[in-house]
């Protein structure tokens, strides 16, 4: 996504003004005053948007179309660019993918009633009537259906107070979350939005911040706390927000500023979302945003959700249910209740599987109500929205009724709460509209309301019959078509119909004489190749059959609006129930992940214990089983907070490529998924709760901030021992290694002794530097683990265990020589190591080592015991038997040698 656009370059953006413009011109140069600076003008005109001025500009490069002009204004020629209504979907996808804000201006007119109005010159009425940005979208096509899209506010008082709100317009999702110290980056990554609105000062950082984001500067007054406050009583007709919860000013400015971005993006409309909720402080783990990446909890580190612990998880079957599982394994909670309520319910669901299987059979109907409602709610949605809603409802209530008859053991409260709110017999509203829109609409209703034949027969007398005064009307005109056919002697003769002629008479130029200057033709048109003529009958029906048309599409509307209204009624109930297939479908999904690869259920308390039992990493699992490279070695970890039964701090050290890196990630991954309350690939799991997570796997630089990968090494170790505390869980792997041995070996030093006597959290901390492994036995909560290695026939054996104690070495060079370094390297390095090895002060005899490039070739090597016997021997005089008995000889010498 693209930085916002700066204030001195929307300055300058070419728009003349409307002086000496044609009535069009004015009107455009209008809207365009009225929409915001940074967004195109979509204005549309019959069957497509035109682009003008710079806007067309902008746009035609972005989209790659032909940038045309059209007349002139002020003496110079107009740029213009348009695109087709029908499929302006895909190019508002690209527009918006480019960072570009979209203003949609409509006609709020049909072009015949404006020539009624004003006659021939008389210009269509048209009006902005949406704002299109990266977080206010709601199309399906234009957002993935298994990622939320989320538009995030930054609000920051005079007293220092932070806090974030968030919307999913197209879920209806509303929220906010006071920050406490540090949280805001963590936060940020959690929320990924598309869309962030921060004051005018702080755009820069906020840019800083989500580099993928949109970022829309706000001036300071729009994040007024006593403005917020009023916009939100208002808009959810309410005394007090004491209803909705207990926020604070920060929050409450934050809400307030994005519910009138939001009204702005809808042309003055409200915003028709949920009734705002607050987060606590401290509800959810946090997870910084390099921790983030390189766990590749949500996406990978190239971008791709393919290849992420979510990929490998995930067994959703609908739209909103992966979406809740990605929330909830960005944010995991904290709230002990609250895992085990998501664990009892995946639990309930893995030993009932009969239960399951029908449970997600339904699921697979259900669609996506969230995001058909919230169309609904905004007057975007059509009759396939309404369809879809109704029949996901239906489904819900099928669902409950399937645990009408369940296993000895009744449901947990997880469950039981979300098949409350699916239940349709205790709701007889909802049962009512349900059963009408069922038997309102075709079985396969059309995606627009323009497109009609919505409504099924038999629904409203009055429509039956406009219809079939319609359809009548037509059958007469095919009639028609066969008597002037009959009458003219043309058999070619056919009735066709435009938007410019309406119903005509079309023969080809040599047919035309038997019908030009004959009663009751009317010559209209003369083509290349075709005649076209009309007559008074013709007009006549033709006005029956567009008097008719209007009538029933004027009916069916009128059926929509009353279903749609009667949505709007249920709207909360409909969003709860939404809310609950959601929820079934991540806990039928967790319990199906689990059996599929033989998971277990953790123990998540309040102790500052982990210990997990033959733990497995998630994602390298996959991979290997996907390409079939063998099963995946586990491992046990022990830590303790207390430092009593285990190690607070364990030191893990073995060759490059023994797994340590998968080590560390797969203990991190394991807490993630436990408090996100799904089970954990293990033997067996206990998890005190982590309250902070960090992780420093891997070395990147960050070119765009001027960092080179050891300053961003120091800045992310940094921020570990500045923030982690006693209940934090931290992973780090190789600090040092970008800088001189003894400045590394130092900094690594201290970074242990720092976690382990100031931090005092859990620790995973993986080295080459040898000489930490002695803090095991200077440190009282301090231990060594090591991933084994074992060399066999001159061969490097990567068993991937992890065993007790340091590793004896780092293999190095074997590791080198695997990787295809040169010979001469090899025999090289091997010299120095065993050089260094030998010395207590290595760094000090360095510069007694000789050069490379003075080092004696390699010496040729002796030849072998084949060899000599081979140059006793004259191969021309030996006999058959005496060669066959040479070749035995031979053959034992080689067995001698092995």
């Amino acid at each position: 996504m693209t930085e916002a656009v700066a204030p001195a370059d929307i300055a300058n953006r070419a728009f003349p003004t409307p002086e000496g413009a044609t009535p069009m011109m004015a009107q455009f140069l209008e809207l365009r005053a009225e929409a915001p600076l940074d967004a195109l003008l979509f204005y549309r005109m019959g069957d497509f948007y035109e682009l003008f001025f710079d806007d067309a500009v902008r746009a035609a490069e972005a989209l790659d179309i032909a940038l045309t002009k059209r007349g002139e204004h002020q003496g110079e020629p107009v740029p213009m660019c348009g695109v087709p209504v029908h499929n302006a979907q895909s190019y508002l996808s690209r527009l918006i993918k480019a960072g570009f804000k979209v203003a949609v201006g409509e006609q709020m007119e049909d072009p015949a009633e404006a020539k009624k109005r004003g006659g021939s010159k008389a210009v269509v009425r048209r009006a902005v009537t949406r704002i299109v940005t990266p977080g206010t979208l709601t199309e399906d096509d234009l957002l993935d259906a298994r990622a939320a899209n989320r538009i995030v506010a930054l609000a920051r008082t005079a007293s220092g107070e932070a806090a974030l709100a968030w919307a999913d317009v197209s879920a209806g999702d509303f929220a906010s979350m006071a920050l406490g110290p540090g949280a805001l980056e963590a936060e940020l990554a959690a929320l990924n939005p598309a869309e962030l609105l921060v004051r005018d000062e702080d755009a820069r950082e906020a840019a800083e911040l989500c580099p993928a984001s949109a970022i829309t500067p706000r001036a300071k007054a729009k994040f007024d706390a006593a403005s917020g406050e009023r916009r939100l009583l208002e808009r959810f007709e309410a005394h007090a927000l004491d209803a909705f919860g207990d926020f604070t000013k920060a929050e409450i400015a934050a809400l307030g500023c994005l519910l009138d971005y939001l009204e702005l993006s809808q042309a003055g409309a409200p915003a028709r979302l949920a009734p705002p909720r607050s987060t606590p402080a401290g509800a959810c783990m946090v997870i910084d945003p390099a921790a983030r990446a390189s766990l590749e909890i949500e996406r990978t580190m190239s971008g791709e959700r393919k290849g992420s612990l979510l990929d490998a998880v995930d067994r959703t079957l609908t739209a909103p249910g992966a979406r809740l599982l990605a929330d909830r394994l960005a944010r995991p909670s904290t709230d002990l209740a609250e895992i085990a309520a998501r664990l009892d319910a995946a639990d309930y669901l893995l030993e009932n599987r009969d239960i399951r299987e029908t449970v997600r059979a339904r699921l697979k109907a259900a669609g996506d109500p969230a995001r058909a409602l919230s169309r609904l709610l905004l007057d975007r949605g059509g009759p396939r929205d309404l369809a879809g809603l109704t029949r996901a409802l239906a489904e819900g209530d099928a669902l409950a009724e399937a645990f009408k008859s369940p296993p000895l053991n009744p449901p947990p409260a997880a469950i039981a709460d979300a098949l409350d709110a699916l239940r349709l017999s205790k709701r007889d509203g909802l049962a009512d509209l349900v059963r009408d829109v069922g038997a309102a609409l075709v079985e396969e209703p059309p995606v627009f309301t323009r497109d009609g034949g919505f409504v099924a027969e038999g629904w409203s007398g009055d429509l039956d019959e406009a219809r079939r005064l319609r359809d009548e009307s037509r059958r007469v005109i095919a009639g028609l078509q066969k008597t002037y056919a009959e009458q003219t002697g043309v058999s070619a003769l056919k009735i066709k119909h435009n938007h410019v002629l309406g119903y005509y008479i079309e023969v080809s130029a040599k047919n035309a004489d038997a019908l030009m200057g004959v009663e009751p033709f009317i010559h209209r048109q003369t083509m290349a190749n075709a005649v076209r003529f009309s007559t008074a009958e013709l007009g006549e029906l033709e006005a029956k059959i567009a008097s008719a048309g209007e009538r029933a599409l004027a009916m069916e509307l009128e059926v929509f609006a009353g279903l749609r209204a009667r949505v709007e009624e249920e709207a909360e109930t409909i969003r709860a129930a939404g809310e609950a297939l959601a929820a079934l479908d991540v806990a039928a999904a967790a319990a199906a992940w689990a059996e599929e690869t033989g998971a277990s259920r953790p123990v998540v308390d309040d102790s500052r214990n982990f210990e997990i039992e033959a733990g497995r990493h998630p994602v390298v699992e996959r991979a290997l089983e996907r390409a079939g490279d063998g099963r995946f070695t586990p491992n046990d970890c022990a830590l303790d907070g207390a430092g009593e039964a285990a190690p607070r701090l364990t030191l893990v050290t073995g060759p490059n490529m023994a797994g340590k890196s998968t080590f560390l990630r797969q203990n991190a991954l394991i807490a993630v998924m436990a408090q996100a309350g799904l089970f954990v690939p293990a033997k067996a799991a206990r998890i005190g709760l982590v309250d902070r997570l960090f992780s420093r796997v891997g070395a990147a630089d960050d070119l765009a901030r001027g960092r080179s990968t050891f300053m961003a090494e120091m800045i992310e170790t940094a921020a570990i021992l500045n923030q982690a505390g006693p209940r934090a869980l931290v992973i780090l792997d190789e600090i040092g290694r970008g800088t001189a041995t003894f400045d590394g070996l130092s900094i690594a030093w201290a970074a242990v002794e720092h976690l382990h006597e100031v931090n005092a959290c859990r620790a995973l901390f993986a080295t080459h530097y040898h000489e930490l492994t002695r803090l095991a036995d200077e440190l009282d909560a301090a231990g060594n683990v090591s991933l084994r290695a074992r060399e066999w026939k001159s061969e490097l054996i990567f068993l991937h265990e992890v065993a007790a104690g340091p590793a004896d070495r780092s293999y190095g060079v074997e590791v080198a020589k695997r990787a295809g370094l040169p010979a001469a390297a090899v025999a090289r390095a091997s010299e120095i190591l065993e050089r260094l090895e030998a010395d207590d002060a290595p760094a000090a005899k360095l510069a007694e080592l000789p050069l490379f490039s003075a080092a004696p070739p390699p010496a040729a090597p002796k030849p072998s015991a084949v060899e000599d016997r081979l140059k006793t021997v004259d191969a021309d005089g030996l006999s058959p038997r005496e060669a066959l008995d040479l070749v035995y000889a031979l053959k034992g010498l080689v067995e001698d040698d092995g």
